[in-house]
């Protein structure tokens, strides 16, 4: 049996702030709907199947899109996206339609909404979900893959951002 030890989430909140995280964007889109978050969650799991992960707060309801929808796009943000990763972190109060004016996306592969000028961009497809207290973790099947210059990237760490 598992011997579960209770962590003060607040402690553990300061504690993950001292992780430096690369900032990204995930975004779905189901119908006439779209959404975009900002997260530093996110990571590569294998390159056969290209696949990643990320984890979404299940707490929001504007996130259950993310589970519903099938699809997801994870965008690498650079330092000069520093804008658009306030627009979706909820920073701003920019209502949905004018975050994603913030910036230009396309599409590639499964209808995610794609930032144009990501570092780099997985678009996925869902292929399984693990429900944990406060986050879901989704792990999706790369669909297309896109990739720009090389530029700095777009760190947080100490809930602050920086160029690496």
């Amino acid at each position: 049996m598992l011997n579960r030890q209770h962590i003060d989430p607040g402690l553990y909140r300061d504690a993950m702030s001292r992780y430096a995280g690369h900032v990204q964007l995930v975004t779905t889109a189901m119908g006439e709907l779209r959404r975009g978050v900002t997260i530093t969650a996110a990571c590569s799991v294998s390159d056969n199947p290209a696949s990643v992960l990320i984890c979404l707060n299940n707490t929001n309801p504007k996130n259950e899109i993310f589970f519903r929808s099938g699809i997801f796009a994870l965008n690498t943000l650079g330092a000069h996206h520093q804008g658009v990763a306030d627009a979706f972190s909820g920073r701003t109060s920019l209502a949905n339609d004018d975050r994603f004016a913030s910036a230009r996306f396309d599409m590639l592969a499964t209808g995610a909404p794609v930032l144009a000028d990501a570092l780099a961009a997985f678009d996925c497809r869902v292929i399984d979900i693990k429900e944990m207290p406060t986050h879901n973790v989704i792990f999706g099947e790369v669909a297309a893959v896109r990739f720009s210059e090389k530029h700095p990237a777009l760190i947080y760490m100490n809930r602050d951002y920086h160029a690496l």
